[in-house]
């Protein structure tokens, strides 16, 4: 971070080394490659602070609290403007494609708009107290476990959960005063008393013209999704209303990042590490970490084929040439199946014999390459194994709402990959509207999801994860039909 400003006192570094990580993962979201990720959070980072600094000043002179946002969302918001002064200043060629249609879009607008107009979670965040603010943005967005939140803050461990709870209730009074106070259509204000009334109870059922309204109204759609404290949604109320665009997929990163001990406070800041390296379920690591990481593996499984190769070898030439020949024959085979089993795992048992199983060729080729006849690479996993067990899909439902739900898809492969295509079907009229760590394609319930520049690569027995939001209607069964390349796969979990 050495392009950053310096720490003016060690909470000031404190401050630092906490929320430079959180800014740079939503920097890479919002831009087209890491090195113009990197110049949008130093950029982000530096007037997100000079902000802090200026509100800190203010308040010592007047003697009186300056609302403002707890330090990681504040920062994030300063991600956001400083991408809307690119756009502005003729730089959005470095900003993400979608990004940019979001900033000249009218949702864009509502961030700088009049107070009142903003969208609610983040007037709702704003007017707490901040320790109550960032107690709240820590355990609910950036998913750390209480007893970091606890230990960060300050706070007594034993008590940290019921000061959630009663930071969850408070934010719930401020988002619903403000939702109150902000001008709103008769339609609206009809609908305000019945709109608490049912979203204080994980029991009390939705009325259908309640409903009908909540699927057209933007305003009251996120006033729903602030006052409901049941169901797991408050993460993506203040994920959307703070951040704004990308604030699910930010959701899923830092998700990602708390699973693997990886959210804030660490020494080396500076360095992206990604979201969780080392985890095989989730194989982001950044847009070349994957590739490094594939290499690795690659010359890991060569190291240990070749010396399993030499020591076959030593061991028949020991054994003499013709009294032994018809007993030493059987023995290759069995120990080649041995070792595909250790490579392929689960898969191994389906795989068809001939050659390729015999001398065991697959698994000492670079990554990459291929020994199947089929000279197009993307169809390796259909054409090579042409079985069900070539890859297994565990899709997860990680949130939902009334009327979408956020889903993440893990595809582990039997087989190194150059390329990647996945396939699956909608059965209940979910559409997708937004996807990261692949590009999509969908006609009716038909989904493709195609593989980004940075993981496109995929090693044997290895793992790759995408993630997206869409739209429900009502039920909202698991998609089927999951192929890979054409190869139908297995599902798990």
């Amino acid at each position: 971070m050495s392009d950053l400003p310096t720490p003016q006192d060690a909470a000031e570094a404190a401050l630092f080394s906490e929320c430079w990580d959180a800014v740079l993962s939503y920097a890479d979201l919002c831009t087209s490659g890491s090195v113009a990720g990197r110049q949008l959070a130093t950029e982000a980072f530096t007037h997100g602070i000079q902000e802090i600094r200026a509100t800190d000043a203010r308040g010592r002179t007047t003697g009186r609290r300056t609302p403002r946002l707890p330090g990681i969302p504040l920062l994030l918001t300063a991600v956001r403007t400083t991408a809307m002064a690119w756009e502005a200043q003729g730089h959005g060629q470095r900003l993400d494609p979608e990004l940019r249609l979001w900033l000249n879009s009218e949702k864009a607008a509502r961030y700088a708009g009049p107070p009142l107009t903003r969208p609610l979670a983040l007037r709702g965040l704003k007017d707490m107290q901040e320790p109550d603010a960032a107690l709240l943005w820590l355990a609910e967005a950036e998913a750390l476990p209480l007893s970091d939140v606890a230990r960060r803050l300050h706070l007594d461990p034993a008590r940290a959960a019921a000061e959630l709870d009663q930071v969850r209730a408070l934010f719930r009074d401020r988002c619903r005063r403000s939702h109150l106070d902000a001008p709103m259509a008769p339609d609206c204000r009809r609908y305000a008393g019945l709109l608490d009334a049912v979203t204080r109870s994980p029991a009390a059922e939705t009325p259908e013209d309640l409903s009908r309204h909540l699927a057209h109204c933007v305003e009251c759609a996120e006033a729903a999704a602030c006052l409901r404290l049941h169901g797991g949604g408050t993460p993506a109320a203040l994920a959307s209303g703070v951040i704004g665009w990308g604030g699910l997929a930010y959701l899923e990163r830092r998700r990602r990042a708390a699973e693997a001990g990886l959210s804030g406070g660490r020494a080396d800041a500076g360095t992206d590490r990604g979201i969780a390296p080392g985890i095989v379920t989730r194989p982001r690591i950044g847009r070349t970490g994957i590739l490094v990481g594939a290499v690795i593996v690659s010359a890991l499984a060569l190291t240990v084929s070749l010396l399993q190769s030499g020591a076959s070898s030593g061991d028949e030439d020991t054994r003499g040439d013709a009294a032994d020949q018809s007993a030493a024959v059987p023995a290759p085979s069995s120990s080649d199946a041995s070792s595909d089993d250790d490579t392929l795992g689960s898969s191994s048992t389906s795989r068809p014999a001939g050659p390729e199983t015999a001398t065991g060729d697959d698994d000492t080729e670079p990554q990459g390459e291929s020994t199947s006849p089929v000279d197009d690479p993307s169809a390796g996993l259909g054409a090579v194994l042409g079985t069900s067990t070539a890859c297994r899909v565990a899709y997860q439902v990680v949130n939902e709402w009334t009327d979408g739900f956020q889903a993440s898809v893990t595809v582990t492969s039997a087989r190194a990959l150059d390329d990647w295509s996945l396939a699956w079907t909608f059965a209940d009229g979910q559409h997708i509207t937004q996807m990261w760590d692949a590009t999509y394609g969908q006609a009716d319930g038909q989904v493709t999801a195609k593989a980004v520049e940075y993981n496109k690569r995929v090693a044997a027995d290895d793992s790759v994860a995408i993630g997206f939001v869409s739209t429900r209607n009502g039920t909202n069964s698991a998609p089927r039909a999951f192929t890979v390349n054409g190869a139908r796969c297995s599902t798990v979990g």
